[in-house]
């Protein structure tokens, strides 16, 4: 996205925060600001701390699947990974541009982006069926009850099923991908009659290869049960602690809530986030606040309005703020640390003795073609065969790969690929 996309999105963003508050505060300002007032300055810490601490909790997952991939992984790592999906789904329609940042990130900590490509989609997977379990135990529990005062609750239904049909979506593309890839080359065949898909061919190849990855993620993460039970355990505290926020905003207002409606409190909060499905703007700003309004003046009635904007700044703003700092933090940091360790000429001259130790005497080189195709590599332009989970797989680069990586780190960076776009 570009750096103009971004700014036009903060502006989105913070003209429709305006008008969700003006329609708060528009007919009860005042019993709102007396609410507020009521909290305690450490009542007011822990609110606004609250945001902050499930994302850390979110980071913990991170640490538990990243470990796979680097035994040092540590939980600040996951953390600073868990902030950048923060920001990056806060400020792009849809949620869309969270994992690229994080992607980046664990780049930066030393795991590959097909490595970080598969942790992704492992923590979406896990955390996806996690919350609907969670939310279809709530939906049956409560649902029925709050429906009949509201109309509004057709459109929590409706982001229910949209939910419910992703899971659907993919846990049956993970048992039958060669359906969905037949299916891409027939919408491929149609939609190259309209002038905006420019290179169909490189559409269904690119599905192809997200297919085959995310099929060889499920069929791993089934034989990994101690990691999906530890991150299982994860999300369900980290939508717990989501969930109940505005029953821990009431009690600090001193607003008369028992210990016996938390339920129903959790319960609420899960049909808002479940309606968001369907505001594609970034960070559903305007329409998460209404809704929320909407949903729990049944049960808070006026005062909801002051709950809502607690709960906004603590689990979107600041957390948009912070995990924009420390991505900043983040990437200069470790591209301080690249520049700091620069391969010197006595290392590449030691792996130039060490590659010419590799070949048998009276080998001949041959030409770099002939030599990559004995590795399996494709000339550029050339058309790919049939894809499997096999050719996903990271290979050996070839002696004179080896070679043109090594004498190409003067710049204190070895490069694995042609470009790595942040």
């Amino acid at each position: 996205m570009k750096k103009n996309n971004y700014i036009w999105n903060f502006l989105l963003i913070a003209a429709l925060t305006a008008g969700a508050l003006w329609f708060s505060l528009k007919d009860n300002y005042q019993e709102v600001m007396n609410a507020i007032g009521k909290i305690s300055p450490l009542g007011l810490v822990v609110i606004l701390s609250w945001g902050i601490l499930f994302t850390c909790v979110w980071g913990l997952a991170y640490k538990v699947l990243a470990q796979k991939y680097a035994k040092h992984y540590t939980w600040w790592d996951g953390i600073v990974v868990a902030f950048t999906g923060t920001f990056f789904s806060g400020i792009t329609p849809s949620s869309t541009g969270g994992q690229f940042g994080q992607a980046y990130i664990l780049k930066k900590q030393g795991i590959d982006y097909s490595d970080g490509a598969s942790l992704l989609w492992a923590d979406f997977i896990i955390y996806q069926t996690t919350m609907m379990v969670y939310v279809t135990l709530l939906f049956l529990l409560k649902f029925s009850y709050y429906a009949q005062q509201s109309g509004w609750f057709t459109i929590i239904l409706a982001g229910y099923v949209v939910n419910v049909l992703v899971i659907l979506f993919l846990y049956t593309m993970a048992l039958f991908p060669t359906v969905y890839i037949s299916l891409a080359h027939r919408l491929a065949g149609v939609l190259s009659h309209f002038r905006f898909i420019k290179n169909p061919q490189h559409m269904i190849e690119s599905w192809t290869v997200q297919m085959t990855s995310f099929t060889r993620e499920i069929k791993k993460l089934s034989r990994d049960k101690g990691i999906i039970l530890q991150c299982t355990g994860i999300n369900f505290i980290r939508l717990t602690m989501l969930y109940m926020l505005p029953f821990v905003i009431a009690k600090f207002m001193h607003i008369d809530l028992h210990w016996n409606q938390l339920l129903d409190v959790i319960a609420l909060s899960s049909f808002v986030y479940m309606a968001n499905s369907f505001i594609p703007i970034p960070g559903a700003s305007g329409g998460t606040e209404v809704l929320f309004n909407i949903v729990f003046s049944t049960l808070l009635g006026t005062l909801a309005s002051a709950v809502m904007i607690l709960w906004r700044v603590s689990t979107y703003h600041i957390i948009l703020v912070l995990g924009g700092i420390l991505f900043m933090i983040a990437k200069a940091r470790y591209e301080k640390k690249e520049q700091e360790s620069p391969v010197s000429l006595a290392d590449t001259n030691m792996a130039d003795l060490a590659i010419s130790e590799l070949r048998p005497d009276g080998e001949p080189e041959g030409t770099e073609a002939q030599q990559e195709a004995a590795e399996g590599i494709q000339p550029p332009g050339s058309e790919p065969g049939d894809l499997s989970i096999d050719d996903l797989r990271p290979r050996e680069p070839s002696r004179r790969a080896v070679a043109d990586m090594v004498n190409a780190g003067t710049d204190g960076q070895l490069q694995g690929g042609k470009d790595e776009n942040a």
